[in-house]
Parts: C-alpha cells; sequence; structure tokens
C-alpha cells in the first residue's frame, strides 16, 4: 500500500537566487541593483551580497554555499585579485556550480581568452559594455545555466541515494524476512524502518518512541516495542485513533510527527507500526518505505500462515501430551511448563533461538513411550516393585520407536529426548547408560525440567516439595544425575521457573 504523507502547510515562498557582487566601487554594487530590481527567473527574484575585496568574497563564498552567480572585478587590491579568488573558488573550495562573469575596467590587463580557458570563468565583460540590457542577459545565461547544472547533480545524487536506498531496503527486507516469530519480526521492523529513515540509534532510543501492533478480532495487541523510558507502552486513546485511520484509509499514515505504517495481510489481521518523533520524511523515504511496505506485507503473510500451523501444531502436542502424562487430570498442565523451563534454560545457556524454538515444540513429546504402560505401573500411588520398575523403563524406547523416522525437525528432535531424558550425567542411567556430552543438549535440559516439575509438584505417589528442598536436591544431583551446567542456569533462574509452575498450574479433576 502507497505510504500517504499528510502536509497541510501553504506552499512556501520559493528563495531567491543568490548573486554576491565582488568590486572595490561601490557605484557598481549600486547600479548592478538598480538595473537588476525587478529581474526574475522561475518565479524567483534576486538578493544581493556584497563584498569589496577579494578576501571579502572569500569569506562571503565560504559562508553561503548556494551562491548561483559571482560578478567578479579583476582589480582589486591587487592586479589580479579577482583571477586568484576564481582559482580559489575552483581549486580550494572546489565550487564548481556558481557561474563566474568576470568585469573589468582594463580588459588587455587580463585577456578574454586566457582568462576563460584558465581559470573556469564562464563569462567575461568589460564594465563599459554592460548596460541594463546585456546586464539582463548576462543574468538570465549565468542563472539558467546554474539551474541546469544543479538539476543535473541532484539528479545524480538522487540516483546515488536512491540506489543507497534501495539496497537499504533489500538488506532491511531479508533481515525482517528472517524473523520466524512475530516479536521477532516487530522487533525486527522496528530497527529497519529506524535504519531506512537513517535515524541514529542512540539518538533514537532517547527521542522516538515505538512499538508495533496486530489488529486482528477487533482488538490490538502489542508485539514489540523499542522505548526510551524502559517503560510499557500502552495502547491509549490517541494511539487508537491512529491506528484506526490506518485502518480505515487503508494506508500508512505520516501526521503531527507521527508515522503509522499500514501492513496489511491476505488474511483479517493487519500489522501497524507506530514511530513518534520523527521531524520529516522526504519523498526519498516516501518511495523506499513504499517498496518496504510491500515486501513487509508479503513476509508478514506468510508469517502469519506459519504461525497459524505452528499454533495447530503444538496444541495437538500439548493435548496428545496431556493425554499421554495424565489420564486423569492430575498432571494436566505438566507438558506446558515442561516446554516453557526447557526454552528458559535453553535460552539461559546461550542456546541458538530456533533451537531453544524447536525444544520447547518437542520436549511435551518426552514421555509419549508412557502411552504403553499400563496404569497399574503408571497410577501406581507409592514405590514401585522391580519388576514394575523394569515395565516403566521401558518407555523411553518406545517413544523413541514411535517417532525415530521422521524428518519433521520437530520430531527429530522430540525422538532424542523421549529417548534420552532418563540418562544420567555420570552413565547411570537408562536405557543405554550415556554419559556427559554423550547425552544430547536437548536431553540434558528436558531432564532437569522434568526432576524440577515433578519435585515441585504433588503426583500419585508424593507430595510436592517445599523449593528449598527441591534447591538442594538439585545442587547435589549436579555432576552425578544431571548436568550442572543446566542445574547453574536454572538455579540462576529459579524465579522465573516458579513463574512458570504458577503460570501453569495444575488442573483438579
Amino acid at each position: 500500500m502507497p505510504l500517504s504523507l499528510f502536509n497541510n502547510a501553504d506552499t512556501p515562498e520559493l528563495p531567491p537566487w543568490k548573486v554576491l557582487i565582488v568590486d572595490d566601487e561601490e557605484d557598481i554594487h549600486v547600479v548592478t541593483k538598480m538595473a537588476l530590481k525587478r529581474f526574475e527567473l522561475d518565479e524567483k527574484k534576486l538578493t544581493f551580497l556584497h563584498a569589496y575585496s577579494a578576501q571579502e568574497g572569500k569569506d562571503v563564498l565560504q559562508q553561503e554555499s548556494d551562491i548561483a552567480l559571482v560578478f567578479l572585478d579583476v582589480v582589486m587590491e591587487t592586479d589580479d585579485a579577482g583571477l586568484e579568488l576564481a582559482r580559489w573558488m575552483r581549486q580550494e573550495l572546489k565550487n564548481k556550480f556558481s557561474r563566474i562573469v568576470l568585469r573589468t575596467g582594463q580588459p588587455g590587463q587580463a585577456p578574454e581568452e586566457r582568462v576563460i580557458v584558465e581559470y573556469d570563468i564562464n563569462d567575461y565583460k568589460e564594465k563599459t559594455e554592460l548596460n541594463r540590457t546585456k546586464l539582463f542577459t548576462t543574468v538570465f545565461a549565468a542563472l539558467r545555466a546554474y539551474r541546469d547544472i544543479i538539476k543535473v547533480e541532484e539528479a545524480r545524487k538522487y540516483q546515488e541515494i536512491y540506489r543507497n536506498g534501495l539496497e537499504r531496503v533489500i538488506d532491511a527486507t531479508s533481515n525482517v524476512l528472517e524473523k520466524r516469530t512475530l516479536k521477532q519480526f516487530f522487533t525486527g521492523l522496528l530497527q529497519q524502518v529506524m535504519s531506512l529513515l537513517q535515524i541514529d540509534q542512540t539518538s533514537m532510543l532517547v527521542q522516538v518512541k515505538a512499538l508495533g501492533a496486530v489488529y486482528s478480532e477487533n482488538d490490538y495487541e502489542i508485539i514489540a516495542q523499542i522505548n526510551n523510558e524502559g517503560e510499557t507502552q500502552k495502547i491509549d486513546e490517541e494511539l487508537i485513533q491512529y491506528f484506526n485511520k490506518a485502518r480505515a484509509e487503508k494506508k500508512s499514515i505520516f501526521e503531527d510527527g507521527t508515522l503509522i505504517g499500514y501492513f496489511p495481510s491476505q488474511t483479517d489481521s493487519v500489522s501497524l507500526l507506530y514511530l513518534k518523533g520523527i521531524n520529516s520524511i522526504n519523498a526519498m523515504d516516501t518511495k523506499l518505505l513504499e517498496v518496504f511496505t510491500g515486501n513487509v506485507s508479503l513476509a508478514f503473510d506468510n508469517l502469519l500462515l506459519n504461525k497459524e500451523i505452528i499454533d495447530t501444531q503444538e496444541e495437538l502436542i500439548y493435548r496428545l501430551g496431556d493425554v499421554v502424562e495424565s489420564r486423569s487430570n492430575e498432571a494436566g498442565n505438566h507438558v506446558r511448563r515442561m516446554a516453557e523451563v526447557c526454552y528458559l534454560l535453553a535460552l539461559a545457556i546461550d542456546m541458538d533461538m530456533d533451537e531453544a524454538i524447536l525444544l520447547r515444540q518437542a520436549s511435551p513429546m518426552h514421555d509419549i513411550g508412557k502411552i504403553a504402560t499400563p496404569d497399574s505401573v503408571l497410577l501406581k500411588p507409592g514405590k514401585l516393585l522391580d519388576e514394575e520398575m523394569d515395565i516403566m523403563k521401558l518407555h523411553p524406547e518406545i517413544g523413541f520407536s514411535i517417532l525415530e523416522g521422521s524428518k519433521r525437525p520437530i520430531l527429530k528432535a522430540a525422538a532424542i529426548i523421549a529417548q534420552q531424558h532418563h540418562e544420567k550425567y555420570d552413565g547411570s542411567g537408562y536405557p543405554n547408560g550415556l554419559a556427559g556430552d554423550s547425552i544430547h543438549i536437548f536431553a540434558r535440559i528436558a531432564a532437569v525440567a522434568d526432576v524440577f516439575d515433578a519435585l515441585t509438584h504433588k503426583r500419585c505417589y508424593k507430595k510436592a516439595w517445599p523449593l528449598s528442598e527441591v534447591v538442594t536436591f538439585l545442587k547435589g544431583a549436579a555432576d552425578s544425575h544431571l548436568d550442572p551446567a543446566v542445574v547453574k542456569a536454572l538455579l540462576d533462574n529459579i524465579d522465573s521457573a516458579v513463574d512458570i509452575n504458577n503460570k501453569y498450574q495444575d488442573k483438579i479433576a
């Protein structure tokens, strides 16, 4: 969708052409101004700057970067002061755009042909021949040349900026397309839009408040935000008005220093971007954002479709895990707590985000093999007999046999976890007596999460342990039963793990 920039201000008056007169004779300044007082080109008048020596001319030229025309006397404080000023303009000041008209009262002292060639002079006039008509003609020719040169230069810069801008758009879009969750997507979207607008990141964090939101089913939800005050942005009435306006007009809007980016999808959902504190957006920014918007809309469609598939998949996994884990409602949220604690620990040990997400998705199937465990063993209130324990110990291999052979990453990870989560770090576990790093990191994390959950919750054969006793047990189990690095990660984040327990409490039948 195109970006619409609202601008109700009146069209500003065009700036005048700047003409610099460098001459040590006051009368020349006065006569030139009088002769050109009604001059106008492209609805722009003239404004005059004055210098009475070459040095003063240098001072003015250094201060004013957009002088269109310089009337330059040859003989001032020295016989060639004007010529040296022209040389300085072109070679040292690197001013290739201002037109120079050399005016001299002593033509023999500065031959026209040599001066124009050697000093990059655009016109050469004797003061005696510059009557009002010729002065008008000279100024018209010089300003037209300056105007056209500037247009060519602006076109060159525009092409360069647009090329660089397109490179930024391509880079920004590819970065956004890499985001696999809504939070990652919108955080990347905020960062990349600010990059497109070339807002300094440090400055941005101080001056610009931003958030990404999704509108779906008549409600707004904040997905990601950047806020220099460190507080959670609320969706207040002002934001709702902005969001509703963008949705009603089905396009991005910019007004009062606020940008609302509108990114529609093929579904009923719309992603919205809110940036506040932007001084202006120029035509180039608008075009780049239009290109970026189109690409992001495609990415958003794919993301929502992928999210729907993943959400459905996860719900099926959780429901299957619930059936296996409980057959009653006694431990109905065990698999959800397992998934979240595994994810917490994975991030705590600096696991790659994609791998951490995969672990969270696969871990609910860790006990899938218990589907073949008889109720008399699975639900026995009390300690199992040796032959009953032998039956219980079959579930890792049964789970592995159910899940093995799939090419799907989640099922491949789930097969590993199902088979190895009862292995012990010292090699005394089952079914294969694996030890240390021979146990897959997914299984080592799942083992810690499983033990923590089992100890902190009531089971048919035990009561929930106090947290202090759980911590003591975990410390004692490190290096023998459990991976010490993963145990440390849990103890360092014990409050977050307890929060997960509180969020997903067991359902009571």
